[in-house]
């Protein structure tokens, strides 16, 4: 068994987080990466309701297996219902990111809730630790989903030596050897999201997860398109990497010119409503070659973690 400050803070037998994925990671694939011996997450987004907040928190609580919500930061100011669902939904950490997690960190601990922040900047990372927050997620920019510029590995042998809290690797993660490799430069755990998009407990639709399969990592783009197409104000400094398809084709680096054609942008919204792969944006990171099989989050977690124990174990012998 894999022992780290992870795995000993939330009672945990391998440290495996699943990311927060808003529009995948629901309380099905929730409960099934706790019930893997991991702390499953349900992702949150400004388009969620506190109603759904609560529903899919009621999953893994089922279970009484551990798990977490991710929230993102800047959706707050208009939307703290979000975060007052998740307090009362008494999940084990809540992952507060994507801005200040300041104002978030005494009444999460008030309430007994434990705090993680992604970062993907040291400036990021020393924002968190005087934030108090309790575990840095050092993301790396091979992460899918909307992430910074910076490779996970400088970024986080950097984050490392900034505090002694818990610090998990995010970022091109889909093997046991790469969890291990994790584990060996120091990370108290390994956050996974892209490795999750083809199991059967997410909410991604069949067409979604088949185009994760087909893909290989060099078919992924770091892009603000899709946001501008959509109409969602992610901040500048956190583009998405999703899938290249053929919307992003025509318009990654055009981002100006999108703004003022209503008909290009109608095509991601169509796509969204209709699971069209070819329009809508499909988030996955540069580790998605290595996914190739729909099975379970639980059975997921629990190759990744036998595969790690024997890749650390190989490890060990290169001191003999």
């Amino acid at each position: 068994m894999i022992r780290t400050p992870l795995t000993r803070w939330f009672d945990l037998t391998t440290p495996v987080i699943g990311a927060p994925m808003a529009g995948v990671a629901g309380g099905e694939l929730a409960r099934a990466v706790s019930a893997g011996g991991g702390l499953g997450m349900i992702g949150v987004s400004g388009r969620h309701t506190p109603e759904f907040v609560t529903e899919q928190c009621a999953i893994p609580a089922a279970s009484q297996d551990p798990f977490g919500v991710g929230l993102m930061i800047w959706t707050l100011a208009d939307r703290p219902d979000l975060f007052d669902a998740t307090v009362a939904a008494q999940p084990s950490l809540v992952s507060m990111s994507f801005g200040d997690p300041g104002p978030y960190v005494g009444p999460l601990h008030d309430a007994g809730i434990a705090v993680a922040a992604q970062v993907n900047t040291l400036a990021d990372a020393a924002r968190a630790v005087d934030a108090g927050v309790d575990v840095l997620v050092a993301q790396g920019t091979e992460a899918g989903g909307h992430t910074g510029q910076r490779a996970l590995l400088p970024l986080l042998q950097e984050v490392l030596t900034l505090t002694d809290r818990p610090v998990v690797a995010a970022g091109g993660i889909a093997t046991g050897a790469g969890m291990a490799a994790m584990l060996a430069a120091g990370a108290a755990g390994v956050w996974v999201g892209t490795a999750l998009l083809s199991c059967t407990e997410g909410l991604n639709g069949a067409a979604a997860r088949e185009r994760v399969r087909a893909a290989t990592g060099d078919e992924t783009v770091l892009t603000r398109a899709f946001d501008v197409a959509e109409g969602i104000d992610w901040p500048v400094r956190w583009p998405g990497r999703a899938l290249v398809n053929d919307f992003s084709r025509v318009w990654h680096g055009r981002e100006d010119d999108l703004v003022q054609d209503e008909d290009a942008r109608r095509l991601v919204v169509e796509g969204r409503s209709t699971g069209d792969p070819a329009t809508a944006p499909i988030y996955a990171g540069e580790a998605v070659g290595l996914v190739t099989a729909e099975r379970s989050a639980t059975d997921v977690v629990r190759q990744l973690t036998a595969d790690a124990e024997k890749a650390l174990a190989a490890a060990a012998k290169l001191l003999g």
